[in-house]
């Protein structure tokens, strides 16, 4: 096998800046097939730990192509990236106690839907400090994030599903980073509308609501309505990535942009605000006739 050595980036935030330098670092290792890659972490000082999921996503795709992968040098992040058990493929086991502000990374299989709607509402939904919601807008959450897993087994057609997340104490953030390597929403979208659209025009169709490239009887769009009316209010921000388009909604603004590099799949960031001390109901929950 061929030997291959390559620095990981010195920081990788959840920015477009960071999503770039992370997209640009797994281009170079795009074309390497039955290698052994080593990848030397000597360099970096910073990486968030919900875009773990991204990493995971472009390590597990690297294996596909009988690639070995080994981890070098990890030391700034190891403590995180050790307690959120994104180490222990690579002989790091997690340690016995956690400061309970990470989110475990997970992969889920296109078979495993239940398994990440139970991680949804025990690593987020039921996080200590999480804004409260009624019963039924909890459930609608969830099905909405739930959404992308299934946006990404229907549409994306990949194997895996990547997810991971961080709270971060001093800024009562909470992020959690959905990741896949299938058919971009570009790919899907384009070749649904038969248009030659930019990736951030085909995300932001993606997002509005009934808008879908499903076929037959299979009901569709991102399914992100929900969450988006909840994050405008919460005060949080969605990011979604795919190919070159890079789309946001923060603080209930959407700004939409063309990377420099492409991604071949899908990133979903959901970033919640834990200082946010309102609580959440449905409309349909309200019952006019006894308000009083």
């Amino acid at each position: 096998m061929f030997e291959m050595k390559i620095d990981f980036p010195k920081k990788i935030t959840s920015e477009v800046v960071g999503y770039e330098t992370l997209i640009e670092f797994y281009e170079k290792m795009s074309t390497i097939y039955n290698s052994d890659v080593t990848i030397d972490f000597r360099k970096n000082y910073w990486f968030e730990a919900n875009l773990c999921a991204i990493f995971g996503a472009m390590v597990e795709e690297l294996e596909n192509r009988g690639n070995v992968i080994k981890l070098v040098n990890v030391k700034q992040p190891k403590d995180i990236l050790s307690r959120n058990g994104f180490l222990i493929k690579f002989g790091t086991l997690k340690p016995v106690e956690t400061f309970n502000t990470e989110l475990d990374y997970k992969t889920f299989s296109h078979k495993q839907g239940k398994s990440f709607s139970l991680y949804i509402d025990n690593e987020i939904l039921k996080k200590e400090g999480f804004p409260k919601l009624s019963k039924l807008l909890s459930k609608k959450i969830n099905e909405s994030i739930f959404e992308l897993y299934e946006n990404a087994r229907t549409h994306g057609e990949c194997k895996n599903i990547h997810t991971c997340g961080q709270y971060f104490p001093s800024k009562k953030l909470l992020d959690i980073t959905i990741v896949d390597m299938g058919q971009t929403i570009k790919h899907n979208v384009n070749n649904y509308k038969k248009t030659n659209w930019s990736g951030s025009e085909c995300i932001e169709w993606a997002t509005k609501d009934k808008h879908t490239t499903k076929t037959g009887n299979i009901s569709g769009g991102l399914g992100l309505a929900i969450i988006f009316d909840f994050i405008k209010l919460n005060g949080g921000k969605i990011q979604i990535i795919s190919s070159d388009g890079y789309w946001e909604l923060r603080r209930g603004k959407i700004h939409k942009q063309e990377l420099n590099f492409s991604f071949p799949g899908t990133i979903a960031n959901l970033e919640f605000n834990l200082s946010d001390t309102n609580e959440y109901i449905l409309k349909e929950e309200i019952d006019l006739d006894n308000i009083f």
